[in-house]
């Protein structure tokens, strides 16, 4: 069976093609997660274990991102609502007041 003749395809009819193929691959990446997690669970189950037993300190339901809220560590003295947690791009007041001399520990918390 001869596949597509990519090279004389329109660029619309290549971008659908790409697109059902990345939703194919997709669904193919999920079924097998899900399998080799069955495989596992079977595995443990069979020795009387459960997942829990054997992943231990590990964050379970979903990929990283975003975490819990952190506490600031530096303040505005001028405006005290105005913090920062020493995470991400420096505030504008913190970059305004470093830029005329300041030291970043004396805005320290």
């Amino acid at each position: 069976m001869a596949g597509p003749n990519y090279e004389k395809m329109a660029v619309k009819d290549l971008l659908d093609h790409q697109a059902r193929i990345e939703k194919a691959i997709a669904g193919a990446r999920d079924r097998q997660v899900a399998d080799a997690r069955d495989d596992i669970v079977a595995m443990l189950s069979k020795r009387g274990l459960s997942l829990d037993d054997v992943v231990v300190g590990v964050k379970r339901g979903g990929r990283g991102g975003k975490g819990g809220k952190v506490a600031p560590k530096y303040r505005n003295p001028d405006n005290p609502t105005e913090t920062w947690t020493g995470r991400g791009r420096q505030p504008r007041w913190l970059v305004a007041k470093l830029g005329r001399g300041g030291k970043i520990n004396d805005f320290r918390i």
